[in-house]
């Protein structure tokens, strides 16, 4: 599907700043082959998953809490008390805070939410976010700018966001968080471009997104990275993931 992709593994450098991997992956509630997607997660060894459409219902809180287990990762915020949206994260991060917010509901569509954090990784502080945004380009469009509200709200330096747009590049929510935050892809590509569908992959819809002053060392769908099957990538969500790998400037 692609080239084979190489990032740098996650690390604290001389001079204090921080190089870590981020996952971004949109895994239809937990409803396909969850053995695939602990495996795809685990091979990418993220410091933080941004997850979309986490599991919302019936004992969610445990069934996000197994795929955690089985990826070797904690539960870190979002689920059902963020409406889809989640992150996990690694035992290196420390965790400062997290806050989940449910964003104003238009009548007839979908509660959309997002899940939202500020660690710390060695003295490297991130606000993290994770949003899937809505279907219809309105409501979408609002919520691309209550993200960017968010993120300049959290009180932090540096910050990264990802998940499923739900639009293309050329879409003006797109553009707009491309125009304020850096589109790690198109920074620096690495791996597959796009995301949806997972069978006949030609549109890019999930993205990564850093504040200005972070080095994107490589982005893009995980194919051909050890460990990472097609196999698993065709049979574990409906969408392929995107991972990053970034250094983070020591404060």
């Amino acid at each position: 599907m692609a080239t084979s992709m190489q990032l740098p593994n996650s690390r604290t450098e001389p001079d204090g700043s921080a190089v870590i991997r981020v996952l971004s992956y949109n895994i239809r509630s937990m409803r396909d082959d969850t053995g695939a997607l602990a495996r795809v997660i685990t091979a990418c060894a993220p410091d933080l998953v941004l997850l979309q459409e986490a599991p919302l219902f019936f004992r969610w809180r445990k069934k996000l809490a197994r795929l955690a287990a089985a990826s070797g990762q904690v539960i870190l915020s979002g689920g059902g008390t963020a409406a889809g949206p989640a992150l996990l994260c690694s035992l290196r991060a420390t965790v400062e805070r997290t806050e989940d917010v449910l964003l104003p509901l238009t009548p007839g569509l979908h509660r959309r939410g997002l899940a939202t954090a500020v660690v710390r990784f060695g003295g490297v502080r991130l606000g993290v976010l994770s949003c899937h945004l809505s279907l219809q380009k309105d409501e979408r469009r609002e919520q691309g700018a209550m993200l960017l509200d968010r993120l300049a709200g959290m009180g932090v330096r540096h910050a990264v966001a990802g998940g499923d747009l739900n639009e293309r590049p050329d879409g003006p929510t797109f553009r707009s968080l491309a125009g304020s935050l850096q589109d790690c892809w198109a920074v620096a590509p690495r791996g597959g471009e796009h995301t949806w569908t997972r069978d006949e992959p030609h549109r890019r819809i999930d993205a990564i997104f850093a504040t200005k002053d972070v080095e994107v060392l490589g982005c893009g769908v995980p194919l051909g990275h050890p460990g990472v099957t097609e196999r698993d990538l065709r049979t574990a969500t409906d969408h392929l993931p995107v991972l990053a790998a970034l250094r983070i400037p020591a404060a």
